[in-house]
């Protein structure tokens, strides 16, 4: 019988195999290490272009910042203006509040029925007069009630007053807020009441 001896093939052919692994790990280490240096630059270069990106435009945002001191400069300036503006349209309505006070009184004051006082003090109005009876005295209340010029009117007292050629008339003392409306404007009753 031959004996063969295949040792040596068998130990050659698993040194061929390690051979082979190892290669294959350093190829796919090589292959690995490509990708994490091609992957960083990558990374790196994206990191510059953000960084490029900000720069620029911070450079802008400064080169834009007087635009927006001079923004707030005017926006100071036109809330001032409004302001004054505001002003200027409440001491209008304060110049016409008074003529139209007076035109709202003349449109709520009945017959039979006289104003002999009035008198204002921050907005409220204090009216005392004289009439024939009660009942016109209570119409002028609802009368004023009604107006959009008086709120509050409150009647604080009434009184028969001494008689004048037999006849004696109720005197009143009535008061009430002046309240202006907002839809009212105040040139158009100033043009009405110079008309």
């Amino acid at each position: 019988m031959l004996e063969i001896n295949l040792l040596a093939h068998r130990e050659a052919k698993r040194i061929a195999q390690i051979r082979e692994s190892v290669v294959v790990l350093l190829l796919g280490l090589v292959a690995v290490g490509l990708g994490v240096i091609f992957v960083d630059g990558r990374v790196e270069g994206q990191i510059a272009a953000a960084q490029a990106t900000v720069r620029q435009l911070e450079a802008e945002i400064e080169k834009y910042r007087p635009q927006e001191e001079q923004v707030a400069v005017f926006k100071r300036r036109k809330a001032e203006l409004e302001g004054k503006l505001e002003v200027i349209k409440e001491l209008d309505r304060a110049r016409t509040g008074p003529v139209m006070m007076f035109d709202a009184l003349a449109e709520n004051t009945p017959e039979r029925l006289w104003v002999t006082s009035l008198s204002t003090e921050n907005g409220k109005v204090r009216l005392e007069g004289a009439s024939l009876d009660n009942v016109v005295v209570a119409d002028f209340l609802r009368s004023l009630n009604g107006s959009e010029f008086f709120n509050n009117v409150d009647l604080i007292r009434t009184d028969r007053g001494t008689p004048i050629n037999g006849v004696r008339l109720v005197k009143f003392e009535i008061t009430a807020d002046f309240a202006q409306p907002s839809n009212a404007a105040p040139t158009d009753a100033a043009s009405s009441a110079g008309a």
